[in-house]
């Protein structure tokens, strides 16, 4: 929630700002842009991209590649140790969670803000993460991971500060397919074709599914956004 309250409050200065400058989208025949974001991804996040201006002169379109890093929130780290690893209970927990995420969009121009460029974008994504559950005074410490494909899309306005230096901010969904999960010498699949899968002594010995390790396991899937940041056209 602090990130969330963070973000707005930077993206209501950045439009308050530029606004007062009343300043009207210069000409620009910049083919490319290189960018920083910061704020909201389900955590607080972080991305660099590089935009190509109308690479397609038939089409109004641009294209941007961008790397993000966010840090998230890893799960359940008593169900954790019960799925990957043991039935044990002591020591002390300690967890910690982070995402790399790669991103490929299409920015299609629409009307939107009088005084700034306004895009639809939408495109694929990637995501590596990596959750570590660590039992201090219990001889545990071990990483959970996954690689994961998806999409998304969002809205943003891009406000000329100068010829070559634009304020933006954009918000937008992007959503991950499920993919293996991996700890210790366990795995667990969508199709549930599992590998050392342990069992669950709180319900009769039943084997765990993906469905429980999935559950254990705050891995990306539903992902909102808000970013704001800097593009500086070469």
């Amino acid at each position: 929630m602090r990130s969330i309250f963070l973000s707005v409050c930077i993206c209501l200065g950045i439009f308050t700002t530029v606004q007062a400058q009343d300043a009207q989208p210069k000409e620009n025949n910049s083919k490319f842009a290189l960018g920083i974001l910061f704020g909201y991804n389900r955590g607080f996040g972080t991305q660099v991209n590089a935009t190509v201006f109308n690479p397609i002169p038939s089409l109004p379109i641009h294209l941007r590649a961008g790397i993000g890093f966010t840090s998230l929130e890893p799960g359940n780290s008593a169900d954790a140790r019960r799925i990957f690893i043991n039935n044990a209970t002591n020591g002390v927990p300690e967890e910690k969670a982070k995402a790399f995420d790669y991103r490929l969009d299409v920015l299609i121009p629409i009307t939107l803000l009088g005084n700034a460029e306004t895009y639809i974008s939408a495109g694929p994504r990637y995501s590596s993460f990596r959750a570590n559950f660590k039992y201090v005074g219990g001889n545990e410490d071990f990483d959970v991971t996954t690689k994961q494909f998806g999409f998304g899309a969002g809205l943003e306005a891009h406000f000329r500060i100068s010829p070559k230096l634009d304020a933006v901010i954009l918000g937008g969904l992007d959503y991950y397919l499920d993919a293996t999960l991996i700890g210790h010498d366990t795995q667990y699949s969508p199709d549930n074709d599992n590998v050392n899968a342990r069992n669950d002594n709180e319900n009769d010995n039943a084997i765990f599914t993906y469905g429980d390790a999935d559950d254990a396991i705050k891995q990306p899937q539903l992902m909102p956004r808000l970013l704001v940041g800097i593009q500086y056209r070469l």
